[in-house]
């Protein structure tokens, strides 16, 4: 694998290192040893896969917060997603800055998201499907989430937005969510 850190501390792009015949390719997606070695959580909990049906589809900003704060390696399997994510990290430079990243069937590139990060995504492509581990369970009493159209975030998604779930579309803005974001993304509760 090949591991690229993002501008965000923590975040990586992880590209395939393809061995290449006339079969086609062989390549490793993931391996605990090598995730230890770049500093990565390489625990996964849970192994999730989501289908989109439609270009447009928006699914976030999705996070968990600590003591159960969700790592996520994401890749893209069909299709095409603009896959972005927001530092949550209230002691973070990067606080609120966030990075996005085409993830696409062709170049098979993972997104490695950090623990207390939101994360989402909008499909590009109808039948685009999308494969992620998960560092933690999910915890729906620990679940939150961000508007994904909230301009304090500035996020900018490529599409006009077909289909979004009543959840998702009905999280509050980050400026009536920002003390209580703060206090329990802090660090001290990261690491309890």
């Amino acid at each position: 694998m090949i591991f690229t850190e993002t501008k965000i501390n923590g975040a990586f792009i992880i590209d395939l290192e393809r061995r290449k015949d006339e079969r086609g390719f062989f390549a490793r997606a993931f391996c605990q040893n090598e995730f230890r070695e770049y500093g990565l959580k390489s625990v996964i909990a849970q192994a999730n896969i989501a289908s989109n049906l439609f270009k447009g589809t928006l699914r976030g900003m999705h996070f968990q917060y600590p003591p159960v704060a969700e790592t996520k390696l994401v890749r893209c399997t069909r299709g095409a997603i603009l896959d972005i994510i927001v530092d949550l990290r209230p002691e973070s430079p990067t606080f609120l800055k966030h990075i996005a990243v085409e993830l696409n069937d062709d170049n098979l590139t993972a997104l490695y998201v950090p623990e207390r990060f939101a994360h989402g995504y909008q499909a590009l492509r109808d039948g685009t499907d999308i494969s992620y581990q998960v560092g933690e369970f999910y915890a729906p009493n620990a679940a939150g989430g961000l508007r994904y159209d909230d301009p304090e975030l500035g996020l900018q998604w490529p599409l006009p937005v077909s289909t979004i779930s009543p959840k998702d579309r009905a999280f509050r803005p980050f400026n009536e969510v920002e003390s209580e974001l703060k206090r329990m993304m802090s660090l001290s509760l990261a690491i309890a």
